[in-house]
């Protein structure tokens, strides 16, 4: 299938707090040694994507650091490859930054110009999912649609003021979206994905963003749903959205101890989730530690009491140091007799002898990147 890739890295508006005060959400770490990007953009290279464009703009360079060439997912190519597009000045275009997602769109015109796919898949990078983007594909066409937009039935318990609720006829033609409307709506709910012919979406463009329509959704396709054939493509499997809450960056990480989480996003056949690689060596669990239903990434050193946590790599763990329910980033050294529980400790942290950490009821403690306590 002829598709160009684009992946929205995030913006300020996030709820992750100190997670993202040096990093974009696209960057943030999951599940010990990915990141959140990894999946969006392991999702479109298994689809046969080969073309993929990132949009970075707040704190890129973690980001970039971790991207590279594209190595890690084939796409240090001739033709095609990964592209990091960027704001920037120009005699057409005083902008320092990108007011919405149509106007980053807008503002790479010259890349969407030159790419020889006539479709454009557009995703976010702080999306946890393992898809196949090639059954969208077939449904697009099939319909003869010009936009298609991923869409799940929310789970019990969503905040739907934190994302489109959508309305469809019998054929699943998109009739109405409530864009973040704190009203209930609907159960489906959209996840951020577009499908879109691409001639129709550089149209779309040029009419809409020099007239002060920045945003794609709300100010593009939802006045205009009468006129264009948008459909909802339904997808059933495990979808996580990281950037809404503390809570649920954390709760999502938890979900790599379930069997059945696991399987679904790293065991499916032919659909590998790629990530940075790095030189560590395997864990090492000493005679006198203890480790239950816990991730353990290559490189950590385990001399304590571990359970129901997640560690990143090069996480140490000194003696009679306790960790429960916990998610511990990369780099992270807990000198001995530690006692954490409930927090979440971000990269390159020293904790010192002794120190006792604990969240409180619900709430979780959250330690910024390089902090010493």
């Amino acid at each position: 299938m002829r598709v160009a890739g684009l992946i929205l890295s995030g913006s300020t508006k996030d709820n992750l707090d100190k997670l993202t005060l040096k990093r974009t959400s696209a960057a943030v770490p999951v599940f010990g040694k990915y990141r959140a990007i990894d999946f969006t953009l392991s999702n479109m290279v298994n689809s046969g994507i080969t073309n993929v464009g990132v949009f970075t703009q707040y704190n890129p360079r973690s980001l970039m650091d971790h991207l590279g060439s594209g190595k890690e997912w084939n796409l240090d190519r001739k033709r095609g490859g990964l592209f990091i597009l960027q704001p920037f000045i120009s005699p057409q275009s005083h902008k320092m930054y990108y007011e919405g997602t149509a106007d980053a769109l807008f503002q790479n015109l010259t890349y969407l110009r030159r790419s020889y796919e006539d479709f454009v898949l557009i995703g976010s990078g702080d999306h946890i999912y393992n898809m196949d983007f090639r059954s969208l594909f077939k449904y697009h066409v099939k319909n003869g649609a010009d936009v298609t937009l991923l869409t799940k039935t929310a789970e019990e318990g969503t905040n739907f003021s934190q994302y489109g609720q959508v309305i469809t006829d019998e054929n699943n033609r998109i009739t109405q979206i409530y864009e973040k409307d704190s009203k209930y709506r609907s159960s489906k709910i959209f996840l951020g994905v577009y499908f879109i012919n691409k001639a129709f979406l550089l149209e779309m463009l040029y009419a809409n963003v020099p007239n002060g329509k920045f945003d794609l959704l709300k100010d593009i396709i939802i006045p205009n749903l009468s006129r264009m054939r948008v459909f909802s493509y339904e997808f059933d499997g495990y979808w996580k959205n990281i950037k809404k809450s503390v809570e649920d960056y954390y709760n999502i990480n938890m979900d790599i101890l379930k069997e059945e989480v696991r399987n679904e996003l790293f065991y499916l056949p032919e659909r590998k989730i790629y990530t940075k690689l790095k030189d560590s060596a395997p864990p090492k669990i000493n005679v006198n530690a203890e480790v239950s239903n816990s991730f353990i990434s290559d490189g950590c050193i385990i001399n304590g009491i571990v359970r129901n946590s997640v560690l990143s790599r090069d996480v140490y763990i000194g003696a009679g140091s306790v960790i429960e329910d916990c998610i511990i980033l990369q780099g992270s050294y807990l000198e001995e007799g530690s006692i954490i529980r409930k927090t979440i400790i971000d990269k390159n942290v020293r904790i010192r002898s002794g120190k006792k950490l604990e969240g409180i009821g619900n709430e979780i403690n959250v330690i910024e990147k390089g902090a010493v306590l």
